[in-house]
């Protein structure tokens, strides 16, 4: 990882399967539950409660739309297409536009205390995007960074046609005083025709989209999920596992916030 965010022990890795066994009776669905754990190691490194670097992948095992934590959800969601097809609407503690998550899109969060204060937006997001695109590069993979926090892939779509940026990663970050954590996707088996039904065009976008819809924009890794966790771990040198999760910060987040409706649609 780079020296930004480089704590000090390594950091540890959360195992998805052990994680999803535990997060099981916490009081919360798969999804809602992810999200807040998020925020519960994020209370941890703010409060100096855990000193090392947390990473971690999960999967959501069906559709679900996750907004922004200041996004509108009738400028962003296609609430009544959503509502058709039974797939949640949920919010998450970071920023950001909305995203549909669900099999085939690999999430991925690094939550990082900083105990003498975080440092400037643009390093954490060098120090989380860069050794990721470091990982995937040396994988074969023609990935960069592009916008504010998204990963791309240079698609060559016919010998006549100039190669194209595609997205694979959309990230965010919640930043507090003496903790960061920054997460998001890696599409990689994931149904991409999902986000041009359920989602709106986003309000705003990089000047790279250039007005192109979803289903032009968007891309699939194809590498598996075991390969992309590998990717993580080398990249951001995550060796010993996690041991216990805040379980009881988990419960208390989602009754407060992650599992109200309220909450949720608030914007």
């Amino acid at each position: 990882m780079a020296s930004a965010a480089s704590p000090s022990p390594p950091p540890l890795w959360l195992d998805a399967a052990a994680a999803d066994a535990l997060l099981a009776g916490s009081g919360g669905a798969d999804v809602i539950a992810a999200l807040a754990l998020d925020e519960a190691l994020l209370e941890e490194a703010h409060e100096g409660v855990r000193g090392e670097a947390v990473v971690r992948t999960w999967m959501a095992t069906r559709p679900v739309v996750v907004v922004g934590s200041s996004s509108r959800v009738e400028e962003e969601v296609d609430v009544a297409g959503c509502d058709a097809a039974g797939v949640p609407i949920l919010r998450r503690p970071s920023g950001g536009a909305t995203v549909i998550l669900g099999p085939g899109c690999v999430m991925w969060s690094v939550v990082t205390p900083y105990p003498a204060g975080v440092p400037a937006v643009e390093r954490i997001h060098a120090a989380m995007l860069d050794p990721l695109v470091g990982a995937l590069v040396s994988a074969g993979l023609p990935v960069s960074r592009q916008g504010t926090s998204d990963l791309v892939l240079t698609v060559d779509e016919g010998s006549e046609a100039i190669p194209s940026l595609k997205k694979i990663s959309g990230n965010a970050l919640r930043v507090r005083r003496h903790g960061v954590l920054y997460h998001g996707t890696l599409l990689d088996r994931f149904d991409l025709p999902l986000a041009a039904r359920l989602l709106k065009h986003p309000p705003r976008e990089p000047d790279y989209r250039g007005q192109r819809p979803h289903a032009e924009f968007l891309v699939n890794l194809e590498l598996g999920r075991e390969r992309i966790e590998g990717l993580l771990r080398e990249a951001f040198g995550a060796v010993d596992p996690l041991g216990e999760l805040p379980l009881e910060r988990v419960a208390r987040l989602i009754e407060e916030r992650y599992g109200d409706r309220a909450w949720t649609h608030r914007l």
